[in-house]
């Protein structure tokens, strides 16, 4: 069994350790992608494109693929990504055995303000201080890289970059279905946790969801279920081989 990880807006390759040890040592195999410019792929370039985005995790996919079966898991920014992903995969003739996303309600919610006007959500380009409370509001971001100019300098471009791959990409994933199944989980204080079952209109197959409390990177508390319905995935396929 294969399990592929999906970062989070200006995750890396390392954002997912804390899940990776507690699958350490079980019969499958954990792979933490992630896009350019980060992690161990500082050296190249940002990409700033939601279409490039997806294609560069099909092609780390498609080169790590053994033939056995898998999951793509995602969480927030990986999940909008790897929803495409999947449709991808699955039009290779290669499809995921199941789809876990987390922190996202799904493609296609718009987010309108109290007179009903939609709000054009352009957070990339806010100037550092505003950007900082939308990173603060959403959690996750240790506050001595907000605080700490240098380490700013450093992770700020690379947030901005994943906020913009999902602000100009549109919802290309919108129309799109997938025929894997999907689990979806959300933290209760998310502001779209009550539509998490958006989800299930994006998939032939089974869906389930879940709430559990906490925020936007409710993740970090939760390791041993998230590790436990990754594995209840995998057991269960190899119980019917």
């Amino acid at each position: 069994m294969q399990l592929f990880l999906l970062h989070f807006a200006g995750g890396n390759c390392y954002s997912y350790d804390f899940l990776k040890r507690k699958l350490k040592d079980k019969e499958i195999r954990v792979y933490a992608l992630e896009l350019p410019g980060r992690g161990k792929r500082h050296n190249e370039d940002l990409l700033l494109n939601k279409k490039e985005a997806i294609q560069d995790y099909v092609k780390q996919i498609k080169k790590l693929r053994n033939n056995e079966p898998y999951i793509i898991y995602g969480h927030s920014m990986g999940a909008t990504l790897g929803f495409s992903v999947v449709k991808e995969m699955e039009q290779e003739n290669d499809a995921p055995l199941q789809f876990v996303a987390t922190g996202n309600a799904g493609p296609g919610l718009k987010v309108f303000d109290e007179e009903g006007v939609e709000i054009k959500r352009d957070r990339y380009s806010l100037p550092d201080d505003e950007f900082k409370s939308v990173l603060r509001e959403l959690g996750g971001i240790p506050e001595e890289v907000l605080e700490n100019k240098e380490l700013f300098d450093f992770f700020g471009p690379i947030i901005r970059a994943d906020f913009q791959v999902l602000e100009k990409g549109g919802f290309i994933e919108q129309n799109i279905k997938i025929d894997c199944p999907i689990h979806a989980i959300m933290g209760d204080s998310e502001k779209k946790a009550h539509l998490i079952d958006n989800w299930k209109n994006y998939t032939n197959a089974d869906f389930k969801s879940q709430i559990v409390a906490g925020n936007h990177f409710f993740i970090h508390e939760y390791p041993d279920e998230i590790a436990s319905i990754l594995l209840k995935c995998a057991n269960s396929e190899q119980l019917k081989m």
